[in-house]
């Protein structure tokens, strides 16, 4: 059995963060895909600032269509329905202002009330905690954006 593995192109595809590929690239090659899974779950858990702001900078704004991963994710949010566009600017705006950073979700599967319902209330969160949830999102994103490799 030859096992599962990925390459450095593609991890940085899911989540651009060098220390990340190295270390699920480490493990290789995985006895199967719950594993390679696993070991890219656990390697995101843990960014340092530095990395959350290497993460940050490969991901569009809510609302902001990047590339064709980013286009996916989003489906469920389309800024020319009603007043949405103007609302996801707004909480935006609002966000980058508290914590300095681009507001970041798991968008796949949401749609954009959803979102901007999450928005509302993560801006209600202290640094800390907000911190922690950008970080639970990305890893979110990265194992989707992996899995959809495999």
């Amino acid at each position: 059995m030859s096992g599962v593995a990925t390459n450095r192109e593609t991890l940085l595809g899911c989540l651009s963060v060098r220390r990340w590929a190295d270390d699920v690239l480490a493990g290789q090659p995985y006895a199967d895909r719950e594993a390679l899974l696993a070991a890219a779950d656990t390697a995101a858990r843990e960014l340092t600032d530095e990395e959350l702001d290497q993460a940050l900078a490969a991901h569009p704004r809510i609302g902001e269509r990047g590339g064709a991963q980013s286009q996916r994710e989003q489906s469920g949010v389309d800024p020319a329905a009603g007043d949405t566009a103007g609302r996801l600017a707004a909480g935006n705006a609002a966000y980058e202002q508290r914590f300095g950073r681009v507001f970041l979700i798991r968008a796949a599967g949401r749609d954009a009330e959803e979102i901007l319902g999450e928005l509302d209330r993560r801006l209600r969160n202290d640094d800390r905690a907000e911190r922690a949830e950008t970080v639970d999102n990305l890893r979110q994103i990265a194992l989707l954006r992996l899995e959809a490799t495999l």
